[in-house]
């Protein structure tokens, strides 16, 4: 635990033209692939999403029958695995990243190494998602776990070492805004007064709840939130302050969102941030506050957080895989799996909203084709429906 001393970081995002299995995976276009349940990456603060995912429809007649019958196939219930399939396995994998992934990728990696009766070890680390970058681009990782896409800076960084990788998205979550259980005067917050409470200004001047409401009284508002490291952290300051990495420094900060739920499950007048699985795995000892983002109070739930009305705050996750890594057998079985109807369930289990089945039949089209870059990330970043951005 420390206290946070954020630079003025810029979420900057890029785009990559991606992928000649788009021919192949292109039969299973937008809509019916999406559907209610798709959820772009929110775009920043005051800015107008989805305007760079403009596309012609050139859907072949017959497509929107087959992406149905996509979805109806993939949307099942986890399936038997043969152990057999996984018998000739061993090797490491090693993992860091995101804290708000991890629960999805530590699920996968358990049940991965029970198939191969322990001789695939993945070990997962909770760098955050900045630190995690920095490690996978230094080569001491294969696989990095990111809560938001990958900043322009972390292309640059990957690219000078000559590491090549593939963008993957593997959940939705909603970022959960939770206060103390024993708070009575908090029933709603509006983006603006999370702005309020968290932009760089009000370091040193707003310290009150009765500072953001004249009726909450006046006692000193105490802040918990993930590191500056943390791609949670970037994507709060984006959607609520208008620019990723810009906050308030005066903050107890943790890259163990466990640490955020103890600080503010003990303070009453406390205030904090983390994923969605945190806040359900830890409801008993902390409660979760509905956010106003210009369409009334609305509560993170499964069904808010996967049609996308709980906004700005629901966002895409994903995992990123070393290109030379993915050529090794029990590296590239273990992100096939992540991709499966049974680590879609896993997702499910651990808290987090899975995607519709086509999307992940689309990553794993783009993943088996060895299609490099980012999409969704760096200075052109895709702003739109992610099964559109898996198809570009």
């Amino acid at each position: 635990m420390s206290f946070a001393n954020p630079d003025t970081r810029k979420n900057l995002p890029i785009r990559l033209s991606l992928i000649a299995v788009v021919a192949t995976c292109a039969a299973m276009l937008l809509a019916a692939a999406c559907g209610p349940a798709e959820v772009a990456p929110a775009a920043p603060a005051g800015s107008a999403s989805g305007a760079s995912g403009a596309s012609t429809d050139t859907t072949p007649p017959g497509t929107a029958a087959k992406v149905a019958d996509t979805a109806a196939r993939s949307d099942t219930p986890a399936k038997a695995v043969n152990p057999d399939q996984y018998a000739a396995l061993s090797g490491d994998i090693d993992i860091d990243g995101s804290s708000t992934v991890f629960p999805i990728t530590e699920a996968v990696a358990e049940e991965f190494g029970d198939l191969t009766n322990g001789n695939v070890r993945a070990v997962v680390g909770i760098s955050g998602t900045g630190g995690g970058f920095k490690k996978f681009c230094a080569n001491e990782t294969v696989i990095s776990n990111a809560s938001r896409p990958i900043q322009q800076k972390e292309v640059d960084l990957c690219a000078a070492a000559g590491i090549e990788y593939i963008e993957l998205p593997v959940a939705i979550d909603g970022l959960s805004v939770v206060i103390n259980p024993d708070n009575d005067f908090i029933e709603c917050l509006t983006v603006a007064q999370l702005s309020t409470i968290w932009k760089p200004e009000s370091e040193g001047v707003v310290m009150t709840w009765n500072q953001v409401d004249p009726s909450w009284p006046a006692e000193e508002i105490r802040l918990y939130a993930p590191g500056v490291d943390s791609g949670t952290f970037d994507y709060f300051t984006e959607a609520v302050n208008g620019d990723g990495g810009v906050s308030r420094g005066d903050f107890v900060a943790s890259e163990d969102d466990n640490v955020l739920v103890q600080g503010v499950a003990g303070d009453k007048y406390s205030i904090g941030y983390f994923g969605y699985a945190y806040y359900v795995e830890n409801r008993d000892k902390v409660k979760v506050v509905p956010v106003d983002g210009g369409a009334g109070c609305i509560t993170p739930t499964d069904d808010a957080i996967n049609n996308g009305s709980y906004a700005p705050l629901s966002r895409p996750l994903f995992i990123y895989v070393r290109a030379d890594a993915a050529q090794e057998d029990h590296i590239a079985e273990f992100v096939r799996y992540y991709l499966s109807d049974n680590g879609r369930q896993l997702a499910a289990s651990v808290g987090y909203i899975p995607f519709p089945g086509a999307v992940y039949e689309l990553g794993l089209s783009k993943f088996e084709a060895g299609a490099t870059g980012t999409v969704f990330g760096g200075d052109d970043a895709f702003k739109g429906p992610v099964a559109d951005g898996l198809l570009r």
